[in-house]
């Protein structure tokens, strides 16, 4: 049968995926003869990461003397972060610098440094290339380790923007001590050394200044030692320029990625089922430092190698497409069915295994 020519309702899965990946490469292609400068791939990578850091790193010199307010600094560095958080994603699928390794490592690199809260992105490029093999399936350790088929209640909201608290919360869920020691190993091992000092100075922070107010409402001020004090100083500036903005682009990436992928009835290498688009109005502001990732981010399921300034420039001729052909749209049943894809689903009645704690 054709695909490109039959009714929607006459394709199977497969031909409809299909007919999606037809029309949107041909957009892509479309795209590039309109504005070739699209075609230096390499160059295009390598000068978003050098704008996003240098951005970042300008933000923080304009913070620290003075010329730039906290609350600026940290949402504009929440946004750069989340350039670099694309690059990663590109670069784990080898679309910048495949055949040179030198820079193609580097860039893996200083994206790590750009985004400190994260494990390390040579491991997760194993798990990233096996979430497309299994997607929305237990054995999806990327997506179940951001909470994607989670039931919604306050656990899941501690552990879709805290890396740690989720490592926690999922150690005193194992079962066995065998399997509390499995998950505190492989946390260890994943987040170490960069994301351990992300979420070890974030605590130090939250600890510091909840503190010094509850002491404050007390009446008894702590009298810190000097030492103490400059260390808290140095810690105070980090939070604004580094770890506040990951913090906050962390809750946003993993908020939105584990809600518009589907987890637990999907039928195995159904690309349709795995995904929906999700892009309300209401999540811009979630949005704006996730790179637009609930409105592009399944373009990518069924077109793996565009990287992603592409799917910003295709969207509208993919979506239209993709409707079309039976992808959902703004399915906010998700949030009540825990990210089942039927909508009688009963999470109850499937109860989920504490998975491991790899987190983006």
């Amino acid at each position: 049968m054709d695909g490109t020519s039959a009714s929607p309702r006459q394709m199977s899965a497969q031909q409809r995926a299909a007919h999606i990946r037809e029309v949107v490469l041909a957009e892509g292609m479309r795209v590039r003869r309109r504005h070739p400068w699209l075609r230096h791939q390499d160059a295009l990578g390598a000068g978003i990461l050098a704008f996003a850091l240098v951005g970042m790193l300008g933000s923080a010199a304009l913070y620290i003397t003075g010329h730039m307010a906290g609350w600026a600094c940290l949402l504009l560095n929440a946004f750069l972060a989340s350039l670099t958080h694309e690059l990663e994603h590109d670069l784990i699928h080898s679309m910048y610098f495949r055949k040179q390794r030198l820079p193609h490592n580097l860039m893996m690199g200083l994206v790590w440094l750009a985004r400190p809260s994260t494990i390390n992105p040579w491991i997760r490029r194993h798990l990233h290339l096996n979430h497309h093999k299994v997607s929305g399936t237990e054995a999806d350790i990327e997506e179940r380790a951001i909470t994607n088929g989670e039931p919604w209640g306050l656990a899941r909201l501690l552990m879709v923007g805290d890396n740690i608290m989720s490592a926690l919360i999922r150690i005193l869920r194992a079962a066995t001590w065998k399997h509390k020691l499995s998950i505190l190993k492989r946390s260890l091992l994943v987040y170490a050394p960069l994301a351990l000092l992300h979420w070890g100075a974030w605590y130090v922070f939250l600890g510091f200044h909840a503190a010094n107010g509850a002491a404050s409402l007390l009446g008894t001020p702590i009298d810190w030692s000097a030492g103490t004090l400059s260390t808290m100083h140095v810690i105070d500036i980090t939070a604004v320029v580094i770890i506040g903005p990951n913090v906050l682009r962390t809750f946003c990436l993993h908020f939105v990625s584990s809600n518009m992928h589907y987890y637990g009835d999907v039928e195995p290498g159904n690309v349709i089922q795995q995904t929906q688009v999700l892009n309300p109005w209401w999540l811009w502001p979630l949005q704006a430092f996730c790179f637009n990732f609930g409105s592009t981010h399944g373009i990518h399921h069924f077109v793996v190698k565009e990287p992603f300034y592409i799917r910003q420039m295709t969207a509208r001729v993919a979506h239209k497409v993709m409707a079309e052909m039976g992808v959902r749209f703004n399915d906010f049943g998700t949030f009540t069915r825990a990210n089942r894809f039927e909508r009688n689903a009963n999470p109850s009645l499937d109860p989920i295994r504490p998975a491991q704690t790899l987190t983006r």
